[in-house]
């Protein structure tokens, strides 16, 4: 007789988190994060020189493949405010046809911390209790600009060895339900059946195939509905040690799973653990090569804007396999 099929995968269920329960997570990764004393970039500190050579060392093929999604200029129900870009020379049909020297010049403008256009959040982004990440005080931020934990600390760029969880390929679907939250259950469980290992200083991103439904079904509203992780999920990370955080979403699933504090993840992740974020990815290209070379890590180089006082940037990641 063949063998029953296996059981298809469950996930945990997802439980509300109590207001007292989230703060008493928050100061715990807190506490660890700050374990090793002072921390000059945050979680950066993880991905030393030797983490990168090592990662280079992993390319096979040499492709390369960008994670980040195509700039919304148009507006959308996620995109209210979209990018503007337009064309400041030549201003006339005819000017493209004079002999002669003739520029084309256009301009760009972005709301970076929006919910469709890829981009990275810097250390200074998130504001909780009245403090940044590693208890800077928020009167650093000013309408003039941030004046610490900026994104002048990534301004040489974030280098080191990706790895991206899928979990809609974990549960056999092709994308995870707005509302959705993935726990740390999910992510052990992605990392064992994609037979791979989130190690300290890795770049971890998780799909939970946001722009995949996005295309099929059209945008939507996310602020009231997304997929994203369980507060409760950042226990993987800090017990991996990872350096940066990435997703198609933004990683916080809406509802929040915490009444009291509409991004949980975010104030994880950025204020308590110093990690830099990457919201609003696409790893739609990425995860066919993953599935041709059988393996989810990659060499990942990530180049933010040279913006000394900014919250965060536009920002495309390459993945190079």
């Amino acid at each position: 007789m063949a063998p029953d099929p296996p059981a298809p995968f469950r996930p945990p269920t997802a439980r509300p988190l109590s207001e007292a329960a989230f703060r008493e997570l928050y100061r715990r990764l807190r506490g660890r994060a700050h374990d090793g004393g002072a921390v000059r970039r945050g979680a950066l500190d993880r991905l030393t020189p030797e983490r990168v050579v090592a990662a280079a060392a992993e390319v096979r093929c040499g492709r390369t493949v960008s994670l980040a999604a195509t700039v919304e200029t148009r507006s959308a129900p996620d995109s209210p405010e979209p990018a503007s870009h337009r064309m400041t020379a030549p201003t006339h049909r005819e000017e493209t046809a004079a002999p002669g020297l003739v520029f084309a010049r256009d301009r760009f403008a972005m709301n970076v911390h929006g919910d469709v256009d890829s981009h990275l959040d810097a250390l200074c982004h998130v504001i909780f209790d009245g403090e940044l990440y590693g208890g800077v005080p928020s009167s650093t931020v000013t309408p003039d600009g941030a004046g610490a934990l900026t994104l002048d600390l990534v301004r040489d760029g974030i280098v080191g060895r990706g790895v991206l969880l899928d979990l809609p390929r974990l549960r056999g679907v092709p994308w995870l339900d707005p509302g959705d939250q993935v726990t740390a259950e999910d992510l052990a469980a992605a990392e064992t059946v994609q037979e791979t290992t989130v190690k300290p200083g890795d770049l971890l991103f998780v799909r939970v195939g946001h722009r995949l439904r996005r295309r099929t079904l059209g945008p939507w509203d996310v602020t009231r509905a997304r997929a994203g992780l369980h507060p409760t999920a950042m226990d993987f990370l800090a017990e991996r040690g990872v350096s940066v955080l990435g997703s198609d979403g933004n990683s916080d699933a809406a509802p929040s799973a915490v009444a009291e504090v509409g991004f949980p993840v975010h104030v994880l992740a950025v204020n308590a653990m110093g990690l830099h974020l990457l919201d609003w990815l696409d790893f739609e290209e990425l995860v066919p090569l993953c599935e041709q070379q059988a393996r989810w890590h990659f060499l990942c180089v990530i180049a933010p804007l040279r913006l000394p006082a900014a919250t965060g940037s536009p920002v495309n990641p390459i993945a190079v396999l």
